[in-house]
């Protein structure tokens, strides 16, 4: 890959976790469609075969057999599970309709499609397959094939399915296992929350939305939009010229809490809320945690009212002590005093 390095292996010293006793069932989750059997049309000589679901039209090669089910959709379409006969692997479907319609979509897209063929890890979603077009001169809307999994992090947080504190370490222990192999090839996720988080019934979690990634050295990476606003670090929210791996380190940090609180850290309304919320919690900055932001930032800061922060223990009693301390030294405001993947696997 232009910019970056090869991803590491897994590192030994992160391979030691073993999965929970108690799995989480798939049948305890909300459904977001209801399951039916969508009949199949055959198109193109029988070379492709259409599916019409919900009013959009999946056209898929052959190959991929019913029951073919809608699980999921975004911004960008529609995802459907289906089976790969000459695998005999299930496998996620997701169709991006006009693909190439925005410039910003198509890179986006392409962007996914690049860095997921690259890398190859157990907590890293795999792509299986690009579905390639019937007809050249057709070629409007993308299908990308993934390895199937259950639900995702939100979903499960957001149903009533208990957790212990088995699933804590073992989905926290997960995600920092993957980001440390993303971050070994030099490249920023930029959109991690639990949406992003792929879960089966074995509690195995793979990171997905590889969209807004970005090779460390890229020279535009700066300036997009990244990060949903609940999950965005300071630096980002107060314009921070320059940023590093520490901003997927505070998403972590915020999602290793929302597993617990059972809703996000916070939540903020808009732009400025979302400040607000963050200093509420941990505090006015001092000058010296202040010191990469530019001279606005630090106005601002200056002028808002002085927070002194509130006790982590005393705001979550619930939340195991441990626990704190890591969100803790994940959340930090100035981002180079905020814990590194690399110092997670050496504790």
């Amino acid at each position: 890959m232009e910019g970056g390095g090869r991803p590491q292996p897994p590192d030994p010293q992160m391979a030691e976790a073993a999965p929970p006793q108690q799995p989480v069932y798939q049948n305890a989750l909300p459904l977001m469609f209801p399951r039916m059997q969508i009949p199949a049309t055959p198109s193109y000589g029988g070379r492709f075969t259409q599916y019409n679901i919900f009013g959009n039209i999946f056209e898929v090669t052959a190959k991929y057999k019913p029951p073919i089910m809608p699980i999921g959709e975004d911004a960008y379409g529609t995802v459907c599970s289906a089976l790969n006969s000459e695998t005999n692997e299930s496998a996620a479907i997701k169709k991006i309709v006009n693909a190439f319609g925005n410039k910003v979509d198509a890179k986006r897209t392409l962007r996914e499609i690049k860095l997921l063929r690259y890398m190859a890890h157990e907590n890293v979603v795999a792509i299986r397959d690009v579905i390639p077009p019937p007809q050249r001169e057709c070629f409007n809307d993308v299908y990308i094939v993934y390895e199937l999994m259950d639900t995702d992090l939100h979903q499960l947080i957001c149903c009533n399915q208990k957790f212990n504190e088995e699933h804590y370490q073992y989905f926290i222990y997960q995600i920092l296992r993957g980001l440390k192999y993303i971050h070994s090839a030099n490249v920023l996720h930029r959109d991690l929350k639990p949406s992003n988080l792929l879960v089966n019934e074995n509690c195995d979690l793979k990171i997905c939305d590889f969209g807004l990634a970005r090779v460390n050295t890229e020279s535009d990476f700066m300036t997009e939009y990244v990060i949903t606003r609940w999950y965005r670090p300071p630096e980002l929210l107060l314009y921070s010229s320059q940023y590093s791996a520490a901003i997927d380190m505070w998403s972590v940090g915020c999602i290793f809490m929302e597993l617990f609180i059972r809703k996000p850290l916070f939540p903020g309304r808009d732009h400025l809320h979302q400040v607000r919320l963050l200093l509420e919690l941990l505090g006015t900055p001092s000058e010296a945690e202040m010191e990469y932001l530019n001279e606005n930032a630090k106005r601002y800061i200056q002028q808002l009212p002085n927070y002194p922060g509130q006790s982590f223990s005393e705001k979550f009693p619930n939340v195991h002590p441990l626990a704190i301390d890591l969100a803790q030294k994940m959340l930090t405001f100035d981002p180079k005093q905020r814990i590194t993947g690399e110092f997670v696997a050496k504790e």
